[in-house]
């Protein structure tokens, strides 16, 4: 039968679940999805705090985007950390900054 809720998960975001040397997921593709689907609205959302802070408060981009990895690794974050990395680097994508992760230490 046809899925008619199909969507592309993009490669980068499936890399997220193979460990080295494998070719397929370790999670079911419909597992994937809903953490993708969780994941793409958490960079969007994020979209008009980064804004406001790089503009508000006259930060770099670099300096928002390790703001918001900060706070996606906190104690009560629903994302791990491999899942932070890639929104953060979503969110640097969708604001048009660069993705210089110098901070980052995965």
């Amino acid at each position: 039968m046809y899925d008619h809720n199909q969507f592309e998960i993009p490669d980068s975001f499936v890399a997220l679940f193979l460990s080295p040397g494998q070719t397929r997921p370790a999670a079911s593709r419909e597992a994937i999805a809903q953490r993708y689907d969780l994941c793409e609205d958490l960079a969007h959302h994020l979209g008009d705090y980064a804004r406001g802070q790089w503009q508000d408060l006259g930060v770099t981009e670099h300096d928002v985007l390790q703001r918001c990895h900060e706070g996606l690794c906190g104690p009560d974050s629903v994302v791990g950390a491999k899942e932070a990395v890639w929104i953060v680097r979503r969110l640097a994508e969708l604001q048009g900054w660069p993705w210089e992760p110098t901070w980052l230490s995965i």
